[in-house]
């Protein structure tokens, strides 16, 4: 049966649930139906509440509870479900002054805009596109030339050389991120286990190699941007190794850019003529931890 036009059947299509209210007066005749005879879904969850100045009868359910369906579209989410009135018996089992009523309902949601962003930093881009682009993030290391304009075109050096190290990290349309070289070890062959080896950076972002009497190794400072870091290391070569090939193997990370910097998340570089260390942002206590090699999260 069609329901009268003052509408008794209102619809709230919420982030994640859906807000029923049904006039008791369901079929504008002045006769209250019982808000017993009323439920939702296929699964007939039963109301939440009565509103007796309304004389309204109001159902709240997450989106994919009571029995609801959902229909992918191009554009959409289609979240359907139906609100049924049973009228119980009449008190003489004989007649009945009331038809059963099913009212179909529907929350339409566009699939390009954000359902619920309550999980996600204002400044964040777009849920959709931050989680297409979570798995893109390209990391890369890089020897640059004097002026770091340029890669470096070859990899021979001398002793008494700087290398120029670029870290950098491709964010595509991620959220803005600032990188960080969390460690860095030299070895004879690939990877950070073998013997000899030699930490140039660790401490989470100390570079330890700056803390040596005859080097001058360190973070260039101020970055170029939030999510590139370089930094100069003397040359080097292994004590009592002929070898000429020297493999540095380094851990990068990055924070978001509205993160500030902590003793797990930080640049810092010993600064030989104040005899203390500097980090490339952030306060400088975040470096103390470079000293005693035992950094740890924030209280």
């Amino acid at each position: 049966r069609a329901v009268s036009s003052h509408h008794p059947v209102t619809v709230q299509c919420q982030e994640a649930q859906l807000v029923v209210m049904v006039h008791r007066d369901l079929f504008g005749t002045g006769r209250l139906v019982n808000a017993a005879d009323l439920t939702l879904g296929p699964a007939a969850c039963k109301h939440s509440s009565i509103n007796p100045a309304l004389n309204a009868v109001i159902f709240t359910a997450g989106l994919h509870e009571c029995g609801s369906i959902v229909q992918v579209t191009p554009e959409s989410l289609i979240y359907r479900t139906l609100l049924n009135y049973e009228p119980s018996p009449a008190s003489n089992p004989v007649i009945i002054r009331n038809n059963p009523a099913v009212i179909p309902i529907e929350c339409h949601y566009p699939r390009r805009e954000n359902v619920s962003s309550n999980a996600i930093r204002p400044t964040w881009a777009p849920f959709s596109n931050t989680l297409s682009a979570e798995e893109r993030l390209m990391f890369s290391l890089r020897l640059m030339n004097e002026d770091w304009t340029s890669e470096r075109p070859f990899t021979g050096f001398q002793l008494g050389d700087v290398l120029n190290i670029q870290a950098e990290v491709a964010t595509e349309s991620h959220v803005p991120l600032r990188l960080f070289v969390d460690s860095c070890v030299a070895a004879l062959s690939p990877g950070t286990d073998s013997s000899p080896h030699y930490s140039i950076i660790d401490f989470n972002g100390c570079l330890v190699d700056g803390r040596s009497d005859d080097t001058s190794s360190a973070f260039i400072t101020p970055r170029p941007q939030e999510d590139m870091l370089r930094f100069s290391i003397d040359v080097f070569r292994f004590a009592g190794d002929t070898r000429n090939l020297i493999y540095i193997t380094c851990h990068l990370k990055v924070t978001p850019v509205d993160q500030a910097p902590d003793p797990l998340n930080k640049a810092c570089s010993f600064n030989k003529a104040r005899n203390t260390w500097a980090p490339v942002e952030g306060t400088r206590d975040i470096c103390s931890c470079c000293e005693t090699g035992s950094c740890e999260a924030p209280a």
